[in-house]
């Protein structure tokens, strides 16, 4: 089935939509508590801090969510549901790239509210950031790399100037420009208690510029929809070919992104739990003794897929 994600998230608003989310029945899964270590014994809240701070951060694989605060599917539907974790829980457990994208607020003329397309997720720029910056004043040896994306939907889209203005409102007036690195993939020791700020939205600052494909800062795998009689299968080849080419370019000056999320007609929680059982935890748990540089690696419901969270961590010290 070939279905825009965003024609997908108007239907499922509907009954239909309504039906097949109370009907979901969801696979077995792996869960892990608060406070968790790897398998190598790496303590997932502050891992980072363990690595040598000469290390650029383009050397490690960093283990992301895709939507990253899409907790609550009575925040749209279902189809829109991507974290059961919030931001707080996912930097606990070893997540360091956070998907954040936004739209202007309602009645709120110069914040940034976070959504899914033109869901409102119930939580605003402002909380994220204190969120993160709370996590980094606890684990100052730790970095979270934060894509920053003007989602442009809905009745509160901001066209480029004015959300320009709206994220200078955040760093300048209300205090944020220090939470921030700007410019350039940094060491970690630049980078350690500091957002590695990736702009997904216009400006003229030379800011590390997003790309889904291919730019001069990243070289990234996110197919969320395609056709064919096994798109899961074809997502999965995808993935797999991403996760080779990183290994093998373990010198590439640029970061690798390769998304573990797939939407294209299915639940986000089932097109997961599909991947990780037939691709990504084998890929994953033939290769434990190899190390990688992998670059980010963004995911629903990692709370589902502890195991996999884990080994991408424990890849950087192998």
């Amino acid at each position: 089935m070939d279905i825009a994600r965003r024609d997908l998230l108007k239907w499922a608003a509907g009954t239909g939509g309504s039906a097949l989310a109370a009907g979901l029945a969801l696979p077995g899964t792996a869960r892990a508590a608060a406070g968790t270590t790897t398998p190598r014994g790496l303590p997932t809240d502050r891992w980072m801090s363990r690595l040598d701070g000469g290390l650029s951060v383009l050397g490690l694989t960093v283990p992301g969510t895709h939507d990253s605060c899409c907790q609550n599917p009575a925040y749209g539907t279902e189809w829109s549901h991507t974290q059961n974790w919030g931001i707080p829980q996912q930097l606990t457990e070893g997540v360091r790239f956070l998907d954040i994208r936004c739209n202007g607020l309602q009645d709120a003329p110069d914040e940034l509210g976070i959504y899914h397309s033109d869901s409102y997720q119930h939580i605003r720029l402002q909380d994220v950031l204190d969120q993160c910056r709370a996590f980094l004043r606890s684990q100052p040896g730790e970095t979270v790399l934060m894509r920053l994306r003007n989602e442009r939907a809905g009745g509160q889209a901001l066209d480029d100037a004015e959300f320009m203005r709206r994220v200078n409102h955040y760093l300048d007036d209300l205090g944020y420009r220090g939470l921030f690195h700007f410019y350039g993939w940094p060491t970690l020791a630049t980078a350690r208690g500091k957002i590695v700020l990736i702009a997904d939205f216009a400006n003229p600052w030379g800011l590390i510029d997003w790309s889904s494909g291919e730019n001069g800062y990243f070289d990234t795998q996110d197919l969320w929809q395609t056709g064919g009689l096994d798109p899961l299968g074809t997502k999965g080849q995808r993935i797999v070919a991403q996760f080779d080419r990183a290994f093998l370019n373990p010198t590439y000056p640029k970061m690798f992104v390769n998304f573990l999320s797939y939407a294209g007609g299915y639940w986000p929680k089932t097109s997961s739990q599909a991947l990780m059982d037939r691709t990504v935890y084998p890929y994953l748990s033939a290769r434990t003794q190899q190390r990688a540089r992998f670059g980010i690696v963004p995911m629903d419901f990692p709370d589902f897929h502890v195991n996999v969270l884990q080994m991408l961590i424990d890849k950087n010290f192998i």
